[in-house]
């Protein structure tokens, strides 16, 4: 069989931790790199779930709520009270007319 090179480039200390972790599992960082691809092209689809970390989703969070809250401030509602909100909500959820 055929070899072919493939060359990646990272950050230098990620790799340091990855070759030595690789070590430990008694591999070198092709071997691990193999094993990869053959579960990728075997399973046709990565083999791990990708999600973003707890910090991104918080940071989205924050500034969707940050959004709201600058449209809040243009349509005049910012000093809403909580009981009024939570009245519109369950209005949305119901489907019924606002006032």
């Amino acid at each position: 069989m055929a070899q072919a090179t493939f060359s990646v480039r990272m950050d230098e200390n990620l790799k340091r931790q990855f070759d030595a972790l690789c070590a430990d599992f008694g591999m070198n960082a092709t071997t691990a790199f193999n094993i990869f691809a053959r579960a990728v092209v075997r399973e046709r689809r990565i083999p791990f779930s990708i999600q973003a970390s707890d910090e991104v989703k918080r940071t989205d969070g924050v500034k969707a709520f940050m959004a709201l809250r600058a449209e809040a401030k243009e349509n005049g509602i910012q000093d809403m009270p909580l009981e009024e909100i939570n009245e519109e909500i369950r209005r949305a959820r119901y489907g019924e007319e606002t006032e």
